[in-house]
């Protein structure tokens, strides 16, 4: 029998950091958004989460705000989409302004619905296939100047093997003297994060001066991310330049067909929900790219639906999701995270479990 949807509401949601978030593209102290509810007529429910960070490249959160407020009077009354087509064809059918983190919250509560319909957790319906449920994760650490030998080491003793660190906010010189005086276990890396903080030559010293330390990758390194200049400073580099926040504004044609980097990041929201950005994770591999999958301090519910994705695509790396911890509070239940390894659960759709005042 055909299932129907019969309400879809969002919930306003100001969630506190643990400490301000600083980046060289600005700072926050509080993560902000909503928490989309929509029910079927047989009374199943899914979420999603709307979680705008204009920063990023994403609308802003009054644009988002009246993009909900349409889907949701759009929403009930149509068929809950079986399989990811007809996830697809639905959401072009009742098409909102696409404007990215409205469409991914409606999108991953029509993809929650339709994976609990199969049976499957969203990982395996998106993957479609028997994949795994855990996903190796980095720690999110902060600012490489404001980072604590403390904190570190208890960072390592809980299993991670790969650390985070913001740089681009001092000198080069001096983020360099920084990360130099780190104590690190054997086999732990460095993946950094200049948020487009350079130009090329203070890229290039940077680079050069990372010589002998850990580092598993450097994001977003230019201020001006061109092309020929990002392909000179990964031909250099002994590690991979990744794009984040800057590729979505490349044309895609140009960039899957002569990648200038090594690395793909993809955060959901930017992209306009899990499909999009799984698309853009069989082009980028298909042109020998690495893809992470990351988060941008996302309620516990966009967590969740990016873990999902990433451990659909199941391909061997450490994904950028272990930010929940950051959180003084939250809508929800975070993914389990434990020695490095966030796990999800192992029932149908997305898994997540609202608090309370968001049930």
């Amino acid at each position: 029998m055909s299932e129907f949807i019969a309400s879809a509401r969002f919930q306003p949601y100001r969630l506190p950091l643990r400490a301000e978030w600083v980046s060289a593209v600005g700072s926050f102290a509080a993560r902000e958004g909503w928490l989309l509810r929509v029910e079927t007529d047989a009374g199943r429910v899914a979420y999603g989460d709307c979680a705008p960070l204009w920063e990023a490249g994403t609308e802003y959160p009054r644009e988002a705000n009246s993009a909900l407020e349409v889907w949701c009077r759009r929403l009930p009354g149509n068929r809950v989409p079986a399989g990811l087509s007809a996830t697809g064809t639905l959401i072009r059918s009742i098409m909102v302004q696409p404007l990215p983190a409205a469409h991914a919250a409606v999108e991953v509560a029509l993809l929650d619905l339709a994976a609990q319909d199969a049976g499957l957790p969203l990982a395996r319906y998106l993957a479609m296939d028997d994949g795994p449920l855990e996903v190796p994760v980095n720690a999110s650490l902060g600012a490489v100047a404001a980072g604590t030998a403390e904190a570190l080491a208890g960072t390592i003793r809980q299993g991670y093997t790969v650390l985070k660190l913001k740089v681009g906010l001092a000198s080069v010189e001096r983020e360099l003297e920084l990360l130099r005086s780190l104590i690190l276990a054997p086999g732990v890396g460095l993946r950094l994060d200049a948020n487009g903080a350079w130009d090329e030559s203070a890229a290039s010293r940077f680079i050069a001066g990372c010589a002998g330390l850990p580092v598993e990758a450097l994001e977003e390194p230019l201020a001006n991310p061109d092309p020929a200049a990002l392909r000179r400073l990964q031909d250099m580099a002994p590690f991979s330049i990744a794009l984040d926040e800057s590729w979505p504004e490349w044309d895609a044609e140009a960039l899957f067909a002569d990648p200038p980097v090594r690395r793909l990041v993809l955060k959901p929201p930017r992209l306009g929900g899990l499909l999009p950005a799984l698309e853009a994770a069989r082009r980028a591999q298909a042109a020998g790219m690495e893809v992470v999958v990351t988060s941008s301090m996302d309620s516990a519910c966009g967590v969740m639906a990016a873990a999902h994705l990433a451990a659909a695509l199941d391909n061997g790396l450490v994904h950028g999701l272990a930010t929940s911890a950051w959180l003084a509070e939250d809508v929800g239940m975070a993914p389990r995270i434990v020695g490095g390894v966030l796990r999800l659960p192992d029932t149908p759709g997305l898994g997540f479990a609202p608090a309370p005042g968001f049930a």
